[in-house]
C-alpha cells in the first residue's frame, strides 16, 4: 500500500470542544506534529484554545505551530481528526442524535475532502462506528483512509482494570475489546494474556484467582466506565485524547501498529458492510489490514450481534 508521509507533519482538528482541545494539547506535548490547526464553527472558542495552547509551546519538548483555521487549512494534513458533533438533548433518542450528527457530517466531511483528498480522516465523535461509516460514505474516500477511534479507549480501560487485578503494568496486559464502541461491545477474554500466558495459566503460575465472575465484573466495569465518569465530571476526554495521539503516531511514524480501531468490515466472521472494531494494522496509508482473531463461539456470536445492531442503525438511517 502506498505510504504518504510528509516531513512537516500537519494535523487538522475539527471541533474545539473538550475532546478536540485536550487532543490538541496532548498532540502538542507529544511532538508528533509540526503544525496543528483547530477548526470550529465557534471561531472565538477555537481562537481562545489556540492562544492557551501556544502559551504552553515554550514548555514543550518540540515546538509546534498552532493556529485557528478554516477547512482550507486541512490541505496537506496527514490526518484530519473530527471531534465535532451535537450533544444529546434531554429526551432525545439515539437515532435522533445520530440523524443530527450525520447532518453535521454532511457539512464537515465534504469540506475536508475538498481541500485534502489524499489525507486520512479519523472520527472520534460518538456514536463513533455509525459516524465513521457515514463519514466514509459521504467522503467517497477508500475505506482504509477513514478510521474511527473505535474501542481503543475500551481496550485501554480493560487492560487497566485487568492490570489492577493481576498486579502488573497495564502495558504488559494484552487484551482487546471488539465490536461496537458501546453497550454491545465484546471482551476477548479467551485470548487475553500476560507474558504470553493466557489468564488461567498466569493465575495458576502465580497462585492467583481469576474465576469467570471476577473477569466478567472487570468487563462490566470497563463497559460502564464512561457512564461512571460522566456522572461525576460531565464528560470524558483525557484518555480518548491520548488514544487519538496513539493512532496519529502509528500513522505518521508508519509503525504497522496493531490497534483496536473502527474500520470497514466486509466478510470477516460473516459480517457484511459495517464499521466496527477489530485489531487492525495501522501504517502511513491508514488501515493496512484487519486481523482475524481465533475467537471462541461465544465471542463470535457476541461480535455478530454487535454488528447486527450497527447494521440495523445503518439501514434505519438510509446510509447505504
Amino acid at each position: 500500500m502506498e505510504h504518504k508521509i510528509s516531513h512537516s507533519i500537519r494535523v487538522a482538528i475539527v471541533g474545539a470542544g473538550n475532546v478536540g482541545a485536550t487532543f490538541a494539547y496532548a498532540l502538542m506535548q507529544s511532538g508528533l506534529a509540526a503544525e496543528i490547526v483547530l477548526i470550529d464553527a465557534n471561531q472565538a472558542k477555537a481562537e481562545g484554545e489556540v492562544m492557551d495552547l501556544n502559551h504552553a509551546v515554550p514548555f514543550a519538548s518540540r515546538p509546534s505551530r498552532i493556529w485557528a483555521g478554516t477547512y482550507a487549512d486541512c490541505a496537506g494534513a496527514v490526518m484530519t481528526v473530527v471531534t465535532a458533533g451535537a450533544a444529546q438533548k434531554p429526551g432525545e433518542t439515539r437515532l435522533d442524535l445520530l440523524s443530527r450528527n450525520i447532518n453535521i457530517f454532511r457539512q464537515i466531511i465534504p469540506n475536508i475532502v475538498q481541500h485534502n483528498p489524499d489525507g486520512l480522516i479519523l472520527i472520534a465523535t460518538n456514536p463513533v462506528d455509525i459516524l465513521a461509516y457515514a463519514a466514509w460514505k459521504i467522503s467517497g474516500l477508500p475505506a482504509h483512509h477513514v478510521i474511527g477511534s473505535g474501542t481503543i479507549l475500551d481496550t485501554a480501560r480493560f487492560r487497566h482494570l485487568l492490570s489492577q487485578h493481576f498486579g502488573v503494568d497495564p502495558r504488559s496486559v494484552h487484551a482487546y475489546i471488539i465490536g461496537e464502541h458501546g453497550d454491545s461491545e465484546v471482551p476477548v477474554l479467551s485470548l487475553a494474556n500476560i507474558a504470553g500466558m493466557r489468564l488461567p495459566e498466569f493465575c495458576d503460575a502465580n497462585n492467583q484467582s481469576c474465576p469467570d465472575d471476577i473477569l466478567n465484573a472487570i468487563f462490566e466495569q470497563t463497559r460502564s466506565a464512561a457512564y461512571e465518569i460522566i456522572s461525576r465530571k460531565g464528560a470524558t476526554y483525557y484518555a480518548i485524547a491520548s488514544g487519538l495521539v496513539r493512532i496519529v503516531e502509528a500513522v505518521v511514524r508508519d509503525q504497522n501498529t496493531v490497534l483496536s480501531v473502527s474500520s470497514h468490515i466486509d466478510g470477516l466472521y460473516g459480517i457484511k458492510d459495517v464499521y466496527l472494531s477489530l485489531p487492525a494494522v495501522l501504517d502511513g496509508g491508514g488501515v493496512e489490514r484487519v486481523l482475524s482473531l481465533d475467537l471462541n463461539p461465544v465471542e463470535i456470536q457476541g461480535l455478530q450481534r454487535s454488528a447486527g445492531i450497527l447494521n440495523d442503525l445503518i439501514d434505519q438511517l438510509n446510509l447505504r
